[in-house]
């Protein structure tokens, strides 16, 4: 079974200053966080933030290529977590004919966001998330969403204009 998510936002890891993808569940309010690198954040963020940048990115340049082709993105899973390691599919759709493509899940999610996919995760996934025995790799809870809040209020965007690209 999979649970529609919606990506609800970045943040930074204050110990180890590394971006987190936090997709949250659409009908309740249960969160997952995924560690991601810094220029896959930069990708989602400037997707979410709709920021033109001069030159296409390289998921943009997926799109416009899937575009060309006539490919569609259907959706994308967040299906497995395997030593601590998220794995992601893409699903796209040719000539009436849908595939699985392997991904890490930020990629799927920067091409999902680009093609308005929805965006699922296996509740395998959750229950594995929850029971990673490090606390800062934990599904949040309600009980987190003001800390949560508090940490997507106070990041600044900023800081992903830092790092080259």
């Amino acid at each position: 079974m999979f649970r529609q998510m919606k990506v609800s936002g970045l943040v930074m890891d204050p110990q180890t200053n590394t971006p987190i993808l936090i997709l949250k569940d659409m009908s309740s309010e249960t969160s997952l966080p995924i560690w991601i690198g810094i220029l896959e954040a930069t990708s989602i963020a400037t997707e979410l933030e709709k920021i033109q940048l001069p030159r296409p990115m390289t998921h943009d340049l997926m799109k416009n290529c899937f575009d060309f082709l006539d490919v569609h993105v259907e959706r994308v899973e967040v299906c497995d977590l395997k030593e601590n390691t998220y794995h992601a599919l893409i699903y796209l759709r040719a000539n009436d004919r849908v595939r699985p493509i392997d991904a890490r899940p930020s990629d799927a999610v920067a091409l999902a966001l680009r093609a308005d996919a929805p965006i699922f995760v296996k509740e395998e996934v959750l229950v594995k998330s929850r029971d990673l025995s490090e606390p800062s790799q934990t599904v949040f809870s309600k009980e987190d969403k003001d800390k949560l809040s508090d940490l997507l209020e106070n990041l600044d965007p900023e800081d992903f204009g830092k790092y080259k690209m």
